[in-house]
């Protein structure tokens, strides 16, 4: 039964692709109100565990349950609404809208105004103040009128979190944010992320060790779709089997 201080439960999920195991019996609880990173080495499971606890892929086997419900058979539009919200690895903004129409697109759809294309200026413009408060609180107010397009890649990540915000997800799943960014936009991330996790609830799959270590309350290590530890940092670093799995043999 899930405790009241778990947001997020799955329990031995599993899933097949024609005969190939890609997950299995993957248990994992997430903590409500804490930063949750999943790690491992390339081809260990983490988007796949990803993508089936958003329903993206359905599950050969096992159980989630979000808050208190049990979602197993949800479809994404459902968990979404439920507030389980996603971010992927590729940037998902609108290359060719503004900053502020981005997250103006992203209240809409909150608001249930995504498909009313006939509302007036007018009616749309009622969004823009809460839209200016999500650029502020992930530093791109300087961008306000910029398309999405001429953003370097750490301020789209940033929008992408402004824009997944303003859906006012309990707890957020991001996928890789650090992927491709210089130590610059890392560190600027980064901060976003733990800005965002105040009052709700991160887990993210990310491969920069040095933002995990710093960031994450709690790191699950999976290896060939099983789960090998869990713990603070400090604890899985030290594990024989991560630093085998994770960081190379030589490290083990």
């Amino acid at each position: 039964m899930q405790t009241a201080d778990t947001i997020l439960e799955a329990s031995r999920l599993t899933k097949e692709f024609f005969g190939f195991t890609a997950v299995k019996n993957v248990d994992l609880k997430v903590r409500r109100g804490s930063i949750h990173a999943l790690i491992g080495p390339n081809g260990a499971g983490k988007t796949t565990v990803f993508n089936l606890l958003t329903k993206f892929l359905l599950p050969t086997s096992g159980k989630i349950v979000f808050d208190g419900v049990d979602v197993s058979a949800q479809q994404p539009a459902q968990i979404s609404r439920a507030g389980l919200v996603r971010s992927f690895q590729i940037s998902a903004t609108f290359p060719h809208l503004t900053v502020l129409e981005n997250v103006r697109v992203a209240l809409q759809r909150k608001a249930n105004l995504a498909t009313q294309f006939w509302r007036s200026d007018k009616v749309l413009d009622t969004l823009n103040a809460r839209a200016t408060e999500l650029i502020a609180d992930v530093n791109l107010s300087n961008f306000i009128d910029t398309p999405a397009v001429d953003l370097s890649y750490g301020r789209k990540r940033a929008l992408e979190i402004a824009t997944t915000l303003a859906l006012e997800p309990k707890m957020l799943l991001l996928d890789e944010p650090m992927a491709g960014m210089g130590h610059e936009e890392i560190d600027r991330v980064a901060a976003l992320i733990r800005k965002a996790a105040i009052g709700r609830t991160i887990l993210m799959v990310e491969h920069n060790l040095s933002v995990v270590s710093s960031l994450c309350d709690t790191i699950t290590v999976l290896q060939r779709g099983e789960v090998i530890a869990e713990g603070p940092y400090s604890q899985v670093s030290q594990d024989a089997r991560v630093r085998e799995a994770y960081l190379g043999a030589d490290h083990a």
